[in-house]
């Protein structure tokens, strides 16, 4: 038996577990379950995409890509990333990975070092500070939640030091909804190029923007392309989680580090995800459209649902999730998710996982058939009341 104490990696072992993965965890055997909890889409993968990849299967095109991945999907990228103002060299500054995880976590290897600080806007995805920690780098939050759940280039101005290397963003926002408005990306690129530190932005929900949002790339701004690192996928807008496929636009110098990473740990994304994908972008947006428009329904049921139940909730201009207060309760986030579960077979993930401002809430996630959320609100209204009737 190996008895050595530095048997292991110390930065491993300090990283706690997906908060997410856990609730997911907890779901396995339990089929009397309703979950909110997990951002998947309910819809199967478009049609045309799937028959694009039964093709290519049949036919025996089961080999790697090379390691920035098809050209052919790199082109259909760029000319999709002109639609909100980005211009890319498909060649040089594209990289499709294996889902966008696989992006941040080779952007910020690509671009860290040990010492340096990277700012976080939190509430956010789980894996951005964990990754940023395995680099050795002091991961410095900012708290959205005293702006309406939205970075300020006012508040990012206050928090860069001589030792900021990068600033994370996400818009739409996981766990919120929250969408950056245009007028203070456009404060924020300004903050970026004046500091010169990267801007990681990850727009894997740019797609599902609703009424009163419209998604804009920070990348867009005059000069920022040298800054900026876009993470995008196909697992939310084209409903392809199980796929794995993703990418990265930014310069051509990055792209080349990132690739050199990508072809040790990963070598090429799945070929048959990369001919889906590229399909897609060419024939997949009624598909798109269609998700959207359900996501927008159901997101309306359960705005008005949570506020008038007590729990308010803004309304969420994009993604699939939206962030109830649930602070009158008197339970914490950790607390109310667990009971929900326990005694109403309601999963829900809670917002403490998501760092700071995440406490008092509860993520739901309204990719899930409408007549379960009607089920699953009831149930939530309903363990609410027995809180209230208990003080």
């Amino acid at each position: 038996m190996n008895t050595r104490n530095d048997k292991f990696s110390h930065s491993m072992e300090e990283i706690p577990p997906s908060g997410i993965r856990k609730f997911f965890e907890m779901l396995i055997g339990h089929d009397d379950v309703i979950s909110l909890s997990v951002g998947e889409p309910d819809f199967p993968t478009p049609w045309c995409m799937r028959e694009e990849a039964f093709y290519h299967i049949e036919k025996g095109h089961t080999s790697y890509t090379g390691n920035r991945g098809l050209p052919e999907l790199r082109e259909e990228i760029c000319k999709y990333m002109e639609r909100y103002g980005c211009f890319y060299n498909p060649e040089t500054e594209i990289l499709v990975t294996v889902g966008a995880s696989e992006g941040v976590d080779a952007s910020l290897r690509a671009i860290l070092n040990p010492g340096d600080e990277i700012l976080v806007c939190q509430p956010c995805y789980v894996n951005y500070e964990p990754l940023a920690r395995l680099c050795n780098v002091n991961v410095i939050p900012i708290d959205t939640s005293v702006n309406g759940y939205y970075p300020t280039a006012e508040q990012i101005e206050k928090a860069i030091t001589p030792k900021t290397k990068a600033l994370m963003i996400c818009s739409p926002n996981n766990p919120t909804g929250t969408m950056i408005p245009g007028k203070e990306l456009e404060k924020i690129a300004r903050v970026v190029i004046n500091h010169q530190i990267w801007c990681i932005s990850d727009e894997i929900y740019c797609e599902l923007a609703y009424e009163g949002g419209e998604h804009v790339s920070i990348g867009s701004f005059p000069g920022m392309k040298d800054y900026s690192i876009i993470l995008n996928g196909f697992s939310k807008s084209f409903a392809m989680t199980g796929w794995r496929i993703g990418y990265i636009a930014a310069p051509a110098e990055l792209i080349s580090l990132c690739t050199k990473l990508h072809g040790y740990n990963a070598i090429c994304a799945p070929i048959f995800s990369q001919y889906a994908a590229t399909e897609g972008l060419r024939n997949g947006w009624k598909d798109v459209e269609k998700m959207r428009i359900s996501y927008q329904q159901r997101r309306n049921l359960m705005v008005k649902a949570f506020n008038d139940m007590g729990l308010p909730v803004p309304e969420p201009k994009g993604a699939f999730y939206m962030f109830p207060d649930i602070t009158s309760t008197g339970l914490t986030s950790e607390e109310f998710a667990t009971q929900l579960f326990q005694k109403h077979n309601v999963a829900v993930v809670p917002g403490s996982v998501f760092g700071l401002g995440g406490e008092g809430h509860i993520r739901v996630c309204y990719a899930t058939a409408v007549e379960k959320i009607k089920i699953a609100l009831e149930r939530i209204e309903e363990f609410v009341n027995e809180l209230r009737n208990s003080k």
